[in-house]
């Protein structure tokens, strides 16, 4: 096989042509447009995640290249940190592109959210990690779902909700550290806004198996846990149940809550992931 090297445009780097045949272009991609597209058709429903190597490997670009061109991406959006390596981010869902997966999710997961909101009377939400921030799939709760200030496609910072909280802890601590370099807004008194404590608090909830608990961390007054839900060896969405705390108010019963939870995350799992591909 032959392979055709090209002086790259850029600081004499070099053009390998290696990677996607199928994808890749006959010559260099010449603009930033052109590297981005690149790097997103790298990624396929075999490969969902891929390593800096893999990319390099897969667009053809040299590594340097594709490092620097994965920061801004990450930046905005457009790619995400996972625990191995790199996968196509919110910015794409929020576009269409993945919508159809999240839907899934939804569709699943939600009958399951609706009848744990019956048998607990709580507040249900099923929502994905986008950054330092959770995404809100869905909510349900009937008229209690009032009591609790979110919504359907709406974000709250991840520290400080149980559903955020279950998410982190599912990811390796150097990709923590690094969504959590800037200072870590307090949205309440008890909301945890030290990076240390905030990495002790993920060690306790992966010591709990995953169950996350939220006291009065995101809105003063409202108390939640949750669990993540895992396919693939990943965590790919969670869901939580909140209740109003605090005074006279009931105390949640975060065992027998962290119990129910389990179950549903264990059910939604084996749904979304058959055995064989949750094994791959």
């Amino acid at each position: 096989m032959t392979v055709e090297v090209v002086t790259h445009l850029e600081s004499g780097e070099l053009w390998t042509g290696s990677g996607h045949a199928a994808t890749r272009p006959a010559q260099p991609p010449v603009s930033m447009i052109e590297r981005m597209t690149l790097i997103l058709d790298a990624f396929d429903g075999a490969t969902p995640t891929l390593t800096l190597l893999g990319l390099a490997e897969r667009t053809g670009l040299p590594r340097s290249t594709v490092h620097r061109i994965l920061d801004q991406m990450i930046r905005l959006r457009w790619l995400a940190h996972t625990p191995g390596g790199y996968r196509l981010g919110m910015r794409t869902l929020e576009l269409g592109g993945l919508a159809a997966g999240h839907n899934e999710i939804r569709d699943v997961v939600s009958p399951m959210l609706y009848d744990l909101c019956q048998r607990t009377g709580m507040v249900g939400h099923l929502g994905v990690l986008d950054g330092r921030e959770v995404l809100y799939l869905d909510k349900a709760g009937g008229r209690c779902a009032a009591t609790v200030p979110t919504r359907l496609g709406g974000r709250m910072p991840a520290h400080s909700t149980a559903l955020g909280k279950a998410l982190l802890a599912s990811l390796e601590p150097s990709i923590v550290e690094v969504s959590f370099r800037d200072r870590i807004p307090q949205l309440t008194p008890r909301t945890i806004c030290d990076r240390t404590e905030l990495h002790r608090e993920l060690m306790r909830i992966r010591h709990r198996q995953g169950v996350a608990v939220d006291n009065e961390e995101s809105v003063p007054g409202i108390g939640c846990v949750a669990v993540p839900i895992r396919g693939r060896s990943v965590a790919v969405a969670a869901l939580s149940l909140s209740g109003q705390i605090g005074g006279e108010r009931t105390v949640l019963d975060t065992a027998r809550l962290g119990r129910l939870l389990v179950e549903a995350a264990d059910e939604a799992g084996r749904s979304l992931f058959p055995r064989h591909e949750r094994s791959r």
